[in-house]
């Protein structure tokens, strides 16, 4: 009998990440979850199949912990979601404060680093296993008065890449998920701040956000989680080092409202 495959997923108790997690979940998986909110956690640890720690993925020493108690609990890995991020301020470059700057690099961009490096020797133990990185369709454009979340988010393209011809030998794939604008309340707090930052109606931004849609919608969360389980699968085993949108085809994030 096959052993049951086990998934972690970073800030999993909420959002996307707890959509992928109880996706994993319905598909047979184990998983363990981690976030920074402890009453999201204890709220998801109550469904069978899901176990989880209170951990800030920008903290390396956190990060261990994590880890300790992953492995306390679980013996391999066979998927790594990086879904952990924060959208960052919302601003013009010269007015962007610069410990906003580094706490969204930190959680962002560092935040994966440290989970992939200690995920790393658990999915080259077995040879095998997935690394899933939720990037965003702002890794594939220019994105006005979100400089720290692009920049990012563009990083993470570059890891993706890397990761997957560091990996593959091991017959490790990785591969980056593009998320356009997922409807919940995360991209009703970003229009928010883009109306008060641009002085228009939240009715006016979503209204932009739309427009350069190809498909003229924003996505679901459950949308994302489909493809974090094709790539996790055995029909994406041979897909690997890809930055796949699943966006409706965004055209541009160039938000010009002149």
């Amino acid at each position: 009998m096959n052993e049951q495959r086990v998934a972690l997923v970073t800030a999993g108790a909420g959002g996307i990440g707890r959509c992928i997690s109880e996706s994993l979940v319905s598909q047979g998986w184990r998983v363990f979850i981690c976030d920074i909110s402890e009453t999201a956690v204890a709220d998801i640890c109550r469904q069978d199949g899901i176990d989880g720690a209170i951990t800030d993925v920008s903290d390396p020493d956190q990060v261990t912990a994590l880890f300790d108690a992953f492995q306390a609990k679980h013996k391999h890995l066979d998927l790594l979601v990086n879904n952990a991020g924060i959208a960052g301020p919302t601003a013009a470059v010269e007015d962007i404060d610069p410990d906003d700057w580094q706490t969204t690099i930190s959680t962002d961009l560092s935040g994966p680093f440290y989970i992939t490096r200690s995920a790393v020797p658990l999915l080259k133990a077995q040879q095998s296993g997935a690394i899933v990185n939720i990037a965003s369709t702002a890794a594939l454009f220019g994105y006005p008065l979100r400089s720290p979340y692009a920049a990012a988010k563009w990083a993470i393209v570059g890891l993706t890449k890397t990761w997957a011809m560091e990996l593959g030998p091991h017959n490790i794939r990785v591969n980056a998920i593009c998320p356009g604008s997922v409807n919940g309340e995360r991209i009703e707090r970003v229009m928010n701040n883009d109306a008060i930052e641009r002085g228009v109606s939240v009715d006016e931004i979503r209204s932009t956000y739309v427009s350069q849609v190809s498909m003229g919608t924003f996505v679901d969360a459950e949308e994302i989680a489909d493809m974090v389980l094709f790539l996790a699968n055995d029909m994406g085993k041979r897909i690997s080092g890809q930055i796949i949108a699943v966006d409706g085809h965004t055209e541009g994030l160039s938000n010009n409202f002149d």
